[in-house]
């Protein structure tokens, strides 16, 4: 059977540039190599009775566009809102509140200078936000050579987005740059002096990015998880009723709705190249799948490195790919609960705002900052940043009555460990290393986990195919964001083979339940299949005419 279009992978983006290709009329096939689809994005039993979000675990980012274009909502996706933001326990005995409506009440307990700051800088960071935000769902300017009339256009976006900076004005110009060139913790420290806000906030520049957050450009990865919404509501996190899975089911649903064939438990072996284009994809099976055109959404890394022949790249190009960074220091763990953390800061196990918050154990930022440079020398951190989430405080589908399914964030943890070790032989040890941390803040923690299930950053690399447990599918760096991503020439979602798309985390935006890699990498894909089908019906009509350019 011949496809318009084989999608490798069956992760969020996929699906979403799956049905957007299949609403447009195009015969679509997603193929996905594990037996459930949803990449990263999936809700599991871990142990009889307790489900959880296995990878990702938190809404925010989510385009809305897309989750009305999809219907998802009618395809089954509620999200719920967390009633705050944060909770920070503090070593001290002390806590912070983030969100709902106290915030600045709560940091005047720390100081009434920075409570008195914080309008200000929500503000200003909304502002440079925005001007982002409206670039989620554009294709950045590509760099091209040889091509003037495609220069002109992309001098064309570069002048719009221009034009979006300019209206800033110089002050948050200057606001603007600092959050892209600098670091979180010397942005932070210009703000404010009491470490606990600093912290709440700093907390964003680390997830995902195996950094500092005193590394340059670790604003820049602050700046995108400020991005997000939900349900209307800007900068506010959430929750998927039924978990993760919900969203990619949603998906699911709505691409097969419009034809979109799911071939599950397919692993790819090759991307089939003939004459300098793509046409099709071998399985490991050894079906030949053929298709006017292919998109991956897995890591560009394992795409042009695992998938494709070598010598159908461009020297350089592969050379660039093979230097593309990969690592989000991340060690993930879900565990079923019996009772609800007792913090010895906010005592209580009864259901409380906090219980259903994002919980951050990082009461500095200079915690944070030892936490990477401990996880570098030593393979982990041995005072690691954990954030926990219980989301069935929010969601009664995931645990049994009266008991509880929880998300460990674990960071830093070094993607290949120093002494040249495998993560095989060391995550329980880490793993108990993660709930200990949390033991310390919420002293019935350790009792009260009935079972618990582990994702190291080698665990996280097989099952989901995520390199080196890199949760982005690339680092969020200045050398790997916006025209930079994958690669210089290459941000349209083009790769250097004809017909060959990347449609995943990897191309612009870059990481998180986004969506947006998905829906941007269809329309390219929309444009070129659209002009091969007219002048396909043209060469029907009238005959052979020249090899159309890309």
């Amino acid at each position: 059977m011949m496809y318009d279009m084989a999608i490798i992978g069956g992760g969020h983006n996929s699906l979403v540039c799956s049905a957007y290709l299949a609403m447009a009329g195009f015969r679509v096939v997603v193929l996905e190599q594990r037996a459930v689809v949803g990449g990263a994005a999936v809700t599991e039993e871990f142990s009889p009775g307790f489900f959880n979000s296995v990878a990702s675990y938190a809404v925010s980012l989510l385009n809305p566009k897309i989750i009305r274009d999809l219907d998802l909502a009618g395809h089954g996706l509620r999200i719920v809102e967390r009633p705050i933001s944060n909770f920070l326990p503090l070593d001290d005995g002390g806590f912070l509140k983030v969100g709902g409506g106290q915030t600045k009440r709560e940091v005047a307990k720390f100081s009434t200078r920075d409570a008195d700051r914080l309008d200000d800088y929500q503000a200003r960071l909304t502002a440079v936000a925005d001007v982002l935000r409206a670039t989620v769902l554009e294709t950045p300017p590509n760099v091209v050579e040889g091509r003037p009339l495609s220069a002109i256009a992309e001098w064309i976006k570069a002048g719009r987005i221009g034009n979006r900076i300019r209206a800033l004005g110089l002050d948050l110009q200057r606001d603007l740059l600092d959050l892209f060139m600098g670091s979180a913790g010397d942005f932070l420290d210009g703000w404010f002096e009491s470490a606990p806000i600093k912290a709440a906030f700093g907390f964003d520049s680390v997830v995902g990015n195996y950094a500092s957050p005193y590394a340059s450009g670790s604003a820049y990865v602050l700046l995108h998880h400020c991005f997000g919404e939900v349900n209307g509501k800007k900068g506010v996190w959430g929750h998927a009723i039924g978990g993760m899975g919900s969203i990619t089911q949603a998906m699911a649903k709505a691409a097969v709705a419009h034809g979109v064939e799911i071939k599950l438990s397919t692993r790819v072996r090759r991307v089939i190249i003939e004459n300098g284009r793509a046409v099709g994809v071998e399985t490991e099976g050894g079906e030949a799948i053929r298709a006017t055109a292919i998109a991956a959404g897995i890591n560009p890394k394992l795409l042009y490195l695992d998938l494709v022949e070598s010598f159908t790249l461009p020297d350089g190009f592969r050379q660039g790919m093979e230097k593309w960074r990969c690592g989000s220091g991340t060690f993930r763990m879900n565990v079923a609960l019996s009772e609800l953390p007792d913090f010895s800061a906010l005592p209580g196990r009864a259901c409380a705002e906090h219980h259903a918050s994002g919980i951050i154990i990082a009461p500095s930022l200079g915690y944070m900052e030892r936490a990477y440079f401990d996880a570098r020398s030593f393979g982990w951190s041995r005072r690691p940043i954990v954030e926990l989430v219980i989301p069935s405080t929010l969601d009664g589908t995931l645990a049994p009555r009266g008991q509880h399914v929880a998300s460990l964030f674990g960071q830093h943890v070094a993607p290949k460990l120093p002494d040249g070790s495998s993560w095989d032989d060391h995550r329980e040890t880490v793993a108990d290393l993660m709930i200990e941390t949390v033991d310390k803040y919420a002293p019935n923690f350790r009792r009260s986990v009935l079972a618990r299930q582990i994702l190291s950053p080698l665990d996280l690399e097989r099952s989901f195919g995520l390199v080196g447990g890199d949760i982005f599918h690339g680092s969020l760096d200045l050398r790997q964001i916006f025209s930079a991503r994958p690669m210089l020439g290459h941000a349209n979602y083009r790769g250097p083979i004809e017909g060959l798309y990347l449609c995943g985390s990897g191309a612009h935006p870059g990481g998180g339940v986004t969506g947006a890699p998905g829906h941007n990498a269809a329309r390219e894909i929309l444009r070129d299949l659209k002009r091969k089908r007219f002048v396909r019906k043209r060469w029907l009509e009238s005959g052979p005419i020249p090899h159309l350019p890309r």
